[in-house]
Parts: C-alpha cells; sequence; structure tokens
C-alpha cells in the first residue's frame, strides 16, 4: 500500500473503475507539469513533439504495435466518438455489439446511429460462459449481410469477462468486417501484442491496469484502416501548416488538438516502467489469486453465486448477489464504505444486481477477508 497515495484506512476493491496511482509514477507527473509552467512556449512548441513522440514509441512497444499506429487520447470514450463518427456508416448498415458493452461508449454508437440512421445491433453473450468458442458462435448470431462494424470489450467493464477478441478479429476479417475493441481494462491486466490480435481499431485506458495519471489513453487504428479516421477535433495538426509529425496524417490529426497539458500522456512511459520493475508476473499472479479468493470465499455465503470460471476473469473478479433482492443497489454501495470503509461497485446489469471486486498490488489477504465478513454481516439481517 505504500507505494500508493490511496488512503490506507480504506480497503479499496474498485480500482477497475479509475485505476490508482504509485507514488513514484505520480511524482513523475508532477515533474513534468513544472516542467511545462517552467518555461510554456519552450515545452509545448520545441520540446513537446520529440518528447510525445518517445512517449508514443514506448507505449507501442508495450502494447505490441507500430509507433506510427498509436496516438494519445484521453479515454475510450473519446475514441468511440471519433470511430462512431468518422466511419462511412449508413442507412442500412448495422454496428454489432454485445450486452455487456460499456455505457459511455455504447452511448457514443447510439447518438451517432441517431444522426447518420444506421443500425445497432446488440448480441447476448449468455453468461456463465464455459469455452472461447461458445462466446464468438453466441456472439456471431448477430451478423449479417448488413453488420460493417462489430465494436466489443477486451475484458468487459460491468460484467469483468475476458472476450476471445482475437478469435473475433480474425473471423470478422475473413467476413470483410472492421472490428473496434474497447481494451480499457486490458493493458497492465494482461500480456497483449495488438499485431497479433488483429483489430483495426483499439481504445484504451493507461490510467486504470497500467496505473498512469488520470486522463492517459490510447488509440490504435492499423496503417492501411488510417484512411478512414477523420480527427474528431480539427487543430493545428490538420491541413498544410501542419505542426507535428508532417509524414504521418494520423499521428498529426490526433496529437495536436489546442492548447492542452500534456503530463498525463508523458508519464505513460514511466508507469511502463514501474509495471516492469515492480507489478512482477509473480505479484500479478498474487492480484488474480486475490480476486479468485474473493470469490470463491463470496460464494460459499448463501445466496452468493461466482459468475465465472477462473479461466475468464483476472483480477476483477464478479459475484451475483441477485437472490438477496436489494431493492437499492448505491445504497448498497454506500453501506459497505460508510460500515466498513469498502470501496466497491455494486452494479445492477439487465435483472441482475453484481459486485465486482478488484485486487491489486496493495491489496491484502486481509482487505479480502473483510469484504467477505463484511457481506456476511449484511446479508445475516
Amino acid at each position: 500500500m505504500s507505494d500508493f497515495l490511496l488512503e490506507p484506512d480504506v480497503i479499496f476493491l474498485n480500482h477497475g473503475s479509475f485505476g490508482a496511482c504509485p507514488a513514484l509514477v505520480f511524482d513523475k507527473y508532477q515533474h513534468w507539469h513544472r516542467q511545462l509552467e517552467r518555461q510554456p512556449v519552450r515545452f509545448l512548441q520545441r520540446e513537446l513533439p520529440g518528447l510525445l513522440a518517445d512517449a508514443r514509441r514506448q507505449l507501442a512497444d508495450y502494447l505490441g504495435a507500430r509507433s506510427t499506429e498509436v496516438t494519445f487520447v484521453a479515454n475510450p470514450t473519446f475514441a468511440a466518438n471519433t470511430i462512431a463518427r468518422c466511419l462511412p456508416l449508413a442507412s442500412g448498415d448495422e454496428v454489432l455489439i454485445s450486452d455487456q458493452e460499456y455505457g459511455a461508449c455504447r452511448f457514443a454508437f447510439q447518438f451517432a446511429a441517431q444522426q447518420k440512421g444506421f443500425r445497432i445491433v446488440e448480441q447476448s453473450i449468455p453468461l456463465p460462459v464455459e469455452t472461447d468458442e461458445a462466446i464468438v458462435e453466441a456472439f456471431w448470431q448477430g451478423v449479417t449481410k448488413n453488420t460493417k462494424l462489430i465494436f466489443i470489450s477486451h475484458i468487459t467493464s460491468t460484467t469483468a469477462l475476458t472476450l476471445p477478441v482475437a478469435k473475433i478479429c480474425q473471423r470478422a476479417r475473413e467476413a470483410g468486417i472492421l472490428t473496434m475493441i474497447d481494451g480499457a481494462h486490458a493493458p497492465g491486466q494482461i500480456d497483449m501484442n495488438l499485431e497479433e490480435i488483429g483489430a483495426d481499431f483499439y481504445t484504451a485506458t493507461c490510467h486504470k491496469w497500467m496505473c498512469a495519471p488520470k486522463g492517459s489513453g490510447m488509440f490504435y487504428v492499423r496503417e492501411d484502416r488510417q484512411h478512414l479516421i477523420d480527427p474528431l477535433v480539427v487543430g493545428w495538426g490538420w491541413g498544410p501548416e501542419k505542426t507535428f509529425h508532417r509524414e504521418n496524417d494520423f499521428i498529426s490529426n490526433h496529437e495536436w488538438l489546442g492548447t492542452y497539458d500534456p503530463a498525463a500522456y508523458l508519464t505513460v512511459p514511466t508507469a511502463i516502467d514501474w509495471h516492469k520493475t515492480y507489478f512482477t508476473q509473480e505479484v500479478r499472479q498474487r492480484s488474480c489469486d486475490l480476486a479468485r479468493m474473493a470469490v470463491d470465499l463470496s460464494a460459499q455465503i448463501d445466496g452468493i453465486e461466482r459468475v465465472h470460471p477462473d479461466a475468464f476473469f483476472r483480477q476483477m473478479g464478479l459475484i451475483d448477489i441477485t437472490a438477496h433482492q436489494v431493492e437499492d443497489h448505491v445504497q448498497l454501495k454506500t453501506h459497505l464504505y460508510d460500515a466498513y470503509k469498502i470501496e466497491v461497485p455494486v452494479i445492477r446489469w439487465k435483472d441482475r444486481t453484481l459486485i465486482r471486486v478488484s485486487s491489486h498490488a496493495y491489496t491484502t489477504e486481509q482487505h479480502i477477508h473483510t469484504f467477505v465478513q463484511a457481506l456476511k454481516e449484511t446479508f445475516s439481517t
């Protein structure tokens, strides 16, 4: 816990919402703030292009992509809006999503659908799942001759389910369908290689499981698809007087949108170094084991069930408390915090009530036991 800035009296089991930043990483974040303010003109005009290029290169290396295919964005919601607004989708076209997609990104496509007239098809992936093949087959039932884009999560936010995105992307490519993957929860939680995944578009946060500062996200577009993506915001990066990267329209269009604070982006390499040094495979496995421990122990309580087999989740475990007929899930979340200082999301999804437990390097066995005891006491009354 001492490596992080989290309040020591809070049992923080909600890394999945906004992440948490190690002190070492946050110190570097403040360093970049100071560098900017010491000489803003020099920093923004003369130093920033090279600094961003280096940060982007390190991020691309970490994710298994080329640096010309990755640009920084504030968050996946921004990237989802870019795709939804820019792709030539029209009346008669369909965008296929699962029934477990993140609300803000789903809203981006719903808004664009109202403007352009294309249709969103939401395909159910029944829970619990048993195999990757079963997931692909269930999802593929939503594909029609009108499907132009598949938009699906790598690890779902609401249900903490790891989806076989590489298999879905491969099948989509064979069918001539574009793919965009919402990887908000993937980098830092699982090892990944964007080239091997094979998506046309991929977006993720760096501030969640990579533990970079808030407001650092990435947007990957394969080089042969970049001509499809116009900038959502037009600034100095566009046109004949490009400020940055005149040799690459995709980077130039998306990297300089006007004056902004680049400190979160520039801190991403430090977060990557922190992961390589401190969040070793041993520590990551321990975090996964604690999430599974939370699920296993909770499922021993009457009226609580596990949702996924161990193979389908990593550092976010999910339990189903629907049988307890919780009338107000927000009130339950507040109760767990006020009574036990446990920060954990209680989620209403379809007709089910779920609790998603996140574990990271700062999580201890005692945290998990306190959480389980809190559930026992709460549901015994």
